[in-house]
């Protein structure tokens, strides 16, 4: 049996590595409009600033619409031949795992109406070396943030595995 000491210790830990830790940026096409047809994705892109390890999310209605990735030619000719993706959940989350300009439209024909976007994905900025955090702490009196990466988004999953495990034995 684990006392009430180690389990407060614990429960501050996990609550002060899912304070800090930062995760994958979930961007929703078109946010409450969705993916319909007649909204300017390409004003929604352009208000986004995506990074390798996001993910980029299409909700639609499934029984209507769908997404496929294509390349520069299917997307500025509205064609799905030779598409890299294809998605129809409704609810779809996908990765963005390579540092690209990522192209994605409807089927069906509503790539003609106006269900269609591209993104470019950028590289994630590299952390901050050990010169720049030390110049940071010289040139403030207060201190200087710590800085989490999305590299430690398995460090956060893996906590939170432990924490439902554990609160889930009845402690709580």
């Amino acid at each position: 049996m684990v006392s009430s000491s180690a389990r407060l210790i614990f429960f501050c830990f996990f609550i002060l590595v899912s304070a800090i830790a930062t995760t994958a940026t979930d961007h929703i096409v078109g946010a409450n409009k969705g993916w319909n047809p007649g909204i300017n994705y390409t004003h929604w892109a352009n208000n986004h600033t995506f990074y390798v390890g996001d993910l980029i999310s299409f909700r639609y209605q499934k029984t209507q619409y769908n997404v496929f990735e294509v390349n520069q030619t299917g997307y500025d000719n509205c064609t799905t031949e030779g598409a890299v993706g294809n998605w129809t959940s409704g609810k779809d989350f996908i990765p963005l795992n390579k540092a690209k300009r990522y192209y994605f439209i409807g089927g069906n024909g509503q790539c003609f109406n106006g269900m269609k976007v591209t993104i470019l994905v950028h590289p994630l900025p590299p952390p901050p070396t050990s010169a720049t955090m030390a110049a940071n702490v010289k040139s403030s009196d207060s201190a200087a943030p710590l800085v989490f990466h999305k590299g430690l988004v398995g460090l956060r999953a893996l906590v939170l595995a432990v924490a439902s495990i554990w609160f889930g034995s009845g402690w709580i």
